[in-house]
């Protein structure tokens, strides 16, 4: 009985982490390389290189994305995109509502673990992104 509760248990409070908007919260801030968009048909596009990373900072509930281009010796030149964010838990969901002069949007949290960010969108595309890593070429 022991070998079927101890695994079920472990996988419920896995489950219950993974979804927890404070802690979704928690793993937001950085620079964020997109690796993939799903369609709501299942379609899945792969990107091997993006020219530009996003960059996400939060801090008591708002925050800002914008798109930077990492240069070869580890610094970053950012553009002129800036999007406003503000940060809303409802229904046990992380949602992140989007301002520009020109549109405002809502992308809801699917995951966030500091190593892999998905969010979804109002059209039901998932975009799903990995940490960026800087490579170091001075040594």
């Amino acid at each position: 009985m022991k070998k079927i509760i101890i695994p079920f248990l472990l996988v419920v409070l896995y489950g219950c982490a993974e979804n927890n908007p404070q802690e979704q919260l928690k793993d937001l801030n950085g620079y964020w390389e997109i690796k993939q968009v799903e369609n709501p048909n299942g379609k899945k596009t792969d990107f091997k290189f993006s020219e530009q990373v996003d960059y996400i900072e939060i801090e008591d509930s708002l925050g800002f994305r914008t798109k930077v281009l990492p240069r070869i010796d580890g610094t970053f030149v950012t553009t002129n995109s800036k999007e406003t964010i503000t940060i809303l838990i409802k229904n046990d969901s992380l949602y992140l509502q989007y301002k520009t002069p020109f549109d405002s949007w809502t992308e809801t949290v699917l995951k966030a673990d500091g190593e892999e960010l998905q969010l979804k969108n109002e059209r039901g595309l998932i975009y799903t992104y990995h940490k960026f890593e800087k490579i170091d070429i001075t040594n």
